[in-house]
């Protein structure tokens, strides 16, 4: 059971709490039912940036065979990197051309030219050493000496061969042969003659005269390729 001095203090405080207001306007009542919320206000304006964030972590990476990104922009060129260690030597290149042919050729040429048997048309040099030989050994005199069997391309070379050829009063070989295969005439690398000088119903070796010899008054022959005539070179 509630002892004595328990039910005084319950009295009390029964007493108290429905005493009425003293000297007040109002008094404080029970909380009320909250009331419905409001409507939302107009939006604020946006704040400051803030600070930049760490950068995220990599993306998954896409499909095979997509189409590559369009390149960055080049980057500032960096310095000079080191000197590097020298490399293997190589081997050993074709040895080059003699040099004893162009000696023979100036020495050639400043012999000739004392016999007065050296002819220059545009950018060729026409010269003999005055012997008599066959086609085939003409071709080498000239080649070991750095030129070429005389090959009149035009009037005026044809006529600078037959000056020679009258000052030695010597039929010579002209750099043309015959092709075997199709009978025509042509330059020694096997380009068709653009220029010819042909005597009166020549060629007509038919086959069987394969090189071509100029006459002392200019005019073209065919012939056998194992006569002797005179050597004359172009350079």
């Amino acid at each position: 059971g509630w002892s004595l001095s328990q039910l005084f203090h319950v009295a009390i405080l029964v007493s108290i709490l429905y005493v009425p207001c003293l000297g007040q306007d109002k008094c404080m009542g029970a909380p009320g039912i909250p009331g419905i919320p409001g409507t939302a206000g107009l939006p604020g304006r946006d704040g400051r940036d803030g600070v930049k964030g760490d950068p995220g972590s990599p993306g998954p990476m896409g499909p095979p065979n997509g189409q590559p990104g369009a390149p960055g922009r080049e980057g500032p060129r960096g310095p000079q990197g080191p000197r590097g260690e020298p490399g293997l030597k190589g081997e050993r290149g074709e040895p080059g051309p003699e040099g004893k042919k162009e000696f023979f050729f100036l020495l050639f040429l400043s012999v000739l030219a004392l016999k007065g048997l050296v002819y220059k048309v545009g950018h060729k040099i026409f010269a003999t050493d005055t012997k008599l030989v066959d086609f085939e050994t003409s071709l080498k005199t000239c080649q070991n000496v750095g030129g070429y069997i005389a090959t009149p391309l035009n009037k005026e070379e044809n006529d600078a061969v037959q000056g020679i050829a009258m000052e030695g009063n010597q039929y010579t070989y002209l750099g043309i042969m015959q092709n075997s295969s199709t009978g025509t005439f042509e330059y020694l690398d096997g380009t068709t003659v653009n220029y010819t000088n042909w005597s009166r119903n020549e060629p007509n070796g038919n086959g069987k005269e394969n090189c071509v010899e100029m006459y002392t008054n200019g005019k073209w022959n065919d012939k056998r390729c194992n006569e002797n005539r005179l050597t004359i070179c172009e350079f």
